[in-house]
């Protein structure tokens, strides 16, 4: 039986990614703030090293997978956003990547966002902070700057070429490492936004070609693919499932 990590299990997209596997045979070890295997806060280093050492004791130091779905949207404020987004995840990914190799056909999920793909956050300075794991500077990059939809994609973009930068070197280990990039998403991290006032407009009227916006589930599936043999040359990747909506935004960019 494959024993899988799961951060933010216990609701949205986690909660549906822990349903998936769990039917495909996997035990899974869920992280989150309270109803998870193991109790933690991602938005403090104390908290995330607790993750990792709980972890590592529930599965005698083996792991076979480890899906990163923790996270918070704009209507958190931005050190938030960039302490659970990025830190929250590249710090289970380092904490975690032994683990992972003493598994069978390891494999990692980052649950990124097509938000990454906008605002040109490549050009923030919380981006460099981040890729350079300085959470104290990438915190005061995002504060002064105050805008939590920034933070928001900035955060995303980094966590997704954080785990690009990883690929190769996973690799050699035999790990394979993915990005699942959704787009909106029937969450309460959704939710949220549409109770925003700041947000709620341009969430409403932003809607993928489709019509219409996902379910936690259809992500969870894509997730399930992505840890299963039926993907073993599949690594590296982002893949979006955004019912067309980067196809809408960048049509000649893929």
């Amino acid at each position: 039986m494959p024993v899988t990590a799961v951060s933010g299990s216990a609701s949205g997209i986690g909660a549906a990614v822990c349903q998936a596997l769990r039917a495909a045979g996997h035990r899974i070890i869920g992280i989150d703030r309270a109803n998870a295997e193991v109790i933690a806060d991602l938005s403090s280093p104390a908290g995330r090293q607790a993750a990792i050492s709980a972890v590592l004791e529930q599965s005698a130091g083996v792991l076979d997978g480890l899906v990163c779905c923790a996270g918070v949207g704009s209507s958190a404020t931005s050190d938030i956003i960039i302490a659970v987004n990025y830190f929250g995840v590249t710090e289970l990914l380092d904490g975690l990547a032994d683990a992972l190799a003493r598994g069978d056909k390891p494999a990692a999920v980052v649950i990124g966002s097509i938000a990454a793909t906008h605002a040109k956050p490549d050009q923030q300075p919380m981006v460099a902070a981040m890729l350079a794991s300085n959470e104290t500077l990438a915190l005061e990059h995002a504060n002064a700057l105050g805008l939590s939809h920034v933070a928001y994609a900035s955060s995303k973009y980094a966590v997704t070429r954080n785990a690009r930068s990883k690929a190769v070197a996973w690799a050699k280990q035999g790990i394979r490492l993915n990005v699942v990039a959704p787009g909106a998403v029937e969450t309460p991290l959704h939710q949220a936004s549409l109770n925003d006032p700041r947000f709620a407009k341009a969430v409403r009227e932003f809607v993928a070609p489709l019509g219409r916006s996902g379910h936690p589930e259809e992500i969870a599936q894509v997730v399930a693919f992505l840890q299963s043999a039926q993907a073993s040359f599949v690594h590296g990747s982002v893949i979006f499932v955004d019912g067309g909506m980067d196809a809408m935004v960048r049509p000649a960019s893929f």
